[in-house]
């Protein structure tokens, strides 16, 4: 009830929209309900009477009449309406709980990130919130209309003949029965078919995207083997679904067939008494039972899509419980006028509490526009220190200051629009050349972008592409080479303009021409700007105005790149072996 009383926030704001499909729906199923009275007429005062052939054709005209003028004329707008405002409404509510996911996903931490598939987040997004919108047209619309048209069907009959529409409802108890006993395991049911289907989805997405390498591994039986573990577990819940599914099916429709049954054998016995004297009364009470049982037996399979519905709003709200581990303070403040004074005082931080400190005792002061190198052995901690800054994630003690002030104390939007980044992995989207450089800055103007690009030294190679900048550069940039997308990266950090700029092994992965231009657009971009570097290759940051030498996640050197060498400690055994190298 909780999933349910949360979806209904997202529901209301179109009540006027429900109302108004419930009533004309009404009026649909309604107009079908006079079909056994029209029976009723023709058979008991027309056909079954003593009047003249030319009275009974009379009547028989008008009566064709005017039934064609309702169902041909007036039936089809309403039809057309009916299921038009009933798929908008659903795809409204729909369209308003994506956009709210969506914003979730966007506020989740990168903690959260690392341990769930983006499969599994997509399929919350995707197929359950779809899921979901049998709620609104089935829950909220459909059965109510079948409840409406079997409470009209038994007024109509009770009108006619009070025994029979006992008889009739008769069957009525065990199908209350049978509905509570079914439908609660087939809940539980449904929800793990659900989790089962993300499992594949979010598994297939993965390799997908790592389809190279399978291929470079030849891995292809050993992946068919590990897909079809996870697609067999979805068939065994589907399977169990399907099972429990037909046995309610069966159970119920058992019990709904068993009734007319019993109108038929009462309903003769009346007439041959003699307690019913009209024949159309009784062919039109039997045309009723239809009416009133077949909306009972779209009340098991509505029950059976509600049921899915509700497994699937319970998925959703589940993913939308998940807690932000970054969140504004209440009197947070927004960053402006950024100096870019970054002084890091006894901070210590790992990423889960039973885990081992990845930084312990970190103290750095980092003056404004000065740029600091950080290096050392992989897994050291690097990194980690750097994604501190924008707050990816939150120091456990300790503190870090900008301009004097905790970072926790701005705003975290606010503090990453003074933060530019340039990471080893660069993330283009699947969109043109100049959308993924105006990430920097959407509102930036034709010829900002190309200033922007230019000064990447990317401006000439996107001239080159077919398209120029309204080239598609495909998903994850794959039609650009590892240098092409490192400086288009570069280019919306210079559209952006930020006062601190961050870059991490900016240039580890390129070849040496590669390496020449990104490394001199990153000089470029440095220039008055407080510069964080994590660098593999020591070569290209011996420029920096100091090199700390971060081991087994604390500092253990300090000082720029002559005065390190001469001190012939950590930092000196990392650049020999490394000129060693290039020999």
């Amino acid at each position: 009830m909780s999933s349910i009383k949360r979806y209904l926030k997202f529901v209301f704001p179109y009540y006027k929209e429900i109302i108004l499909t419930i009533i004309i729906g009404i009026i649909k199923f309604g107009i079908p309900l006079a079909l056994p009275l029209i029976l009723k007429y023709v058979i008991d005062d027309i056909i079954n009477t003593s009047l003249t052939a030319d009275v009974k054709l009379r009547r028989l005209f008008w009566v064709t009449g005017l039934s064609l003028f309702v169902f041909v004329v007036l039936r089809p707008p309403i039809e057309y309406y009916r299921q038009y405002l009933a798929q908008w409404t659903g795809n409204k509510v729909l369209y308003d709980l994506r956009r709210k996911l969506f914003d979730h996903i966007q506020r989740l931490s990168l903690k959260f990130y690392a341990n769930r598939k983006v499969g599994e987040i997509i399929s919350r997004v995707i197929n359950d919130v779809e899921q979901t919108k049998e709620f609104v047209i089935t829950g909220m619309m459909n059965i109510w209309l079948d409840m409406i048209t079997i409470v009209i069907a038994l007024a109509i009959m009770f009108s006619m003949n009070v025994i029979l529409t006992l008889v009739a409802m008769s069957m009525f108890p065990f199908y209350a029965l049978s509905i509570k006993v079914f439908y609660g395991r087939l809940r539980k049911l449904t929800r793990a078919r659900s989790q089962a289907l993300a499992e594949v989805q979010g598994h297939l997405h993965e390799r997908v995207q790592g389809i190279s390498v399978i291929k470079s591994f030849a891995l292809e039986e050993y992946e068919q083997e590990q897909f079809a573990q996870r697609n067999r577990n979805f068939l065994a819940r589907a399977l169990d679904h399907t099972s429990w599914n037909a046995k309610t099916f069966m159970v119920v429709n058992t019990i709904t067939d068993i009734a007319p049954l019993f109108v038929i054998m009462v309903g003769a016995y009346l007439v041959i008494v003699g307690n019913i004297a009209e024949i159309g009364t009784v062919v039109a009470f039997f045309a009723y039972m239809d009416r009133l049982y077949s909306p009972l037996r779209r009340l098991v399979s509505s029950s059976t899509t509600l049921t899915q519905a509700i497994a699937s709003m319970d998925r959703v709200f589940e993913f939308a419980d998940e807690k932000y581990d970054i969140v504004d303070r209440p009197n947070a403040i927004t960053a402006e006028d950024v100096r870019g004074h970054i002084t890091i005082e006894n901070m210590s931080f790992r990423y889960a509490k039973d885990e081992e400190y990845a930084l312990k005792d970190i103290n750095l002061d980092i003056q404004p526009g000065e740029t600091i190198a950080f290096v050392g052995m992989s897994g050291g901690g690097k990194s980690t220190l750097i994604s501190l800054i924008p707050r990816f994630y939150d120091v456990e003690s300790g503190r870090i200051l900008l301009d004097g002030r905790d970072l926790r104390d701005y705003k975290v939007r606010s503090l990453r629009d003074q933060i530019g980044m340039v990471l080893q992995d660069t993330i283009l989207f699947s969109d043109t050349v100049r959308a993924n450089i105006m990430m920097g800055n959407p509102e930036a103007t034709e010829e900002e972008v190309v200033q922007a690009a230019k000064a990447a030294n990317a401006h000439d190679f996107i001239m080159q592409l077919p398209k120029g900048y309204d080239t598609q550069v495909g998903e994850r940039g794959v039609k650009l080479s590892g240098g092409q997308k490192q400086r288009i990266a570069i280019a919306r950090v210079f559209l952006k303009n930020p006062p601190i700029l961050i870059l991490d092994e900016a240039t580890s992965a390129l070849d040496l021409e590669s390496e020449h231009l990104i490394q001199e657009s990153l000089e470029k971009l440095a220039k008055n700007r407080t510069t964080l570097i994590v660098a593999h290759r020591l070569a290209t940051i011996t420029h920096a105005d100091r090199i700390v030498v971060i081991e087994n996640g604390r500092i253990s050197e300090i000082g720029n790149h002559h005065e390190l060498m001469n001190r012939r400690g950590s930092y000196y055994e990392l650049f020999r072996i490394q000129q060693l190298e290039t020999v």
